[in-house]
């Protein structure tokens, strides 16, 4: 699928319902922000105003639990893992974000400086009516991800070369204050099972796009 296509398809689904949430599912370091990116750049193109813009970006990732909370919970070792996430709070934005708004409605971001979720970073303004999400778990068929996949029109499967995937992932461990060395152990105990996982959910998307031939159109 080109980076037209996908536009195509978002206009298609547009006709059909009054609201559109589509989701983009991949492994650690497969592209889903990059891919999401550049869809919002042409899906808004020559609307400067963010209250008048019709599609919004509102990433899964603000809804990783807090360290301290990861901590109580004894899970900080495996942080970003299904269970470390707050998946029927995220469920819950992507309904109120599905049903007619008339005021804003602040949607959590990550600040990967800190590590950290940040509450109400993102505003979704009432005249966004496309939303795109994107995140690790959107197919897992487990409580509180089976809510998340329910509240999405459709669910996109992004895929990446693996020896590309891993080495952006490490750079972007070491980029955030890991060491090379950590940033590699990192991705071999934590990132690379939980791609597994959601490697095994690829069969469940509406749609998959390989990156590659995205960023050769």
């Amino acid at each position: 699928m080109t980076l037209e296509e996908l536009l195509q398809r978002i206009a298609q689904l547009k006709t059909q319902a009054d609201s559109v949430i589509i989701g983009v599912v991949g492994a650690p370091g497969a592209g889903k922000t990059t891919l999401v990116e550049q869809l919002m750049m042409r899906l808004n193109a020559g609307q400067e105003s963010p209250e008048l813009q019709r599609h919004a970006h509102v990433p899964m990732d603000g809804y990783h639990l807090a360290d301290v909370e990861l901590t109580r919970l004894g899970r900080l070792d495996r942080k970003g893992a299904p269970d470390t996430f707050d998946a029927y709070g995220y469920a819950a934005l992507l309904k109120r974000l599905r049903e007619r708004h008339d005021d804003v409605v602040y949607a959590p971001g990550f600040e990967r400086t800190l590590e950290q979720p940040i509450a109400g970073a993102i505003p979704v303004f009432p005249a966004a009516t496309t939303i795109l999400t994107e995140g690790n778990y959107l197919l897992l068929d487990t409580p509180g991800w089976h809510e998340v996949r329910e509240q999405c029109t459709e669910i996109w499967y992004c895929e990446q070369d693996d020896d590309v995937r891993i080495q952006r992932l490490i750079d972007r461990h070491v980029r955030f204050g890991k060491s090379p060395a950590a940033a590699a152990e990192w991705v071999t105990q934590v990132d690379e099972p939980n791609a597994h996982l959601i490697r095994s959910t690829r069969d469940r998307a509406d749609l998959v796009v390989r990156l590659e031939e995205v960023a050769a159109a």
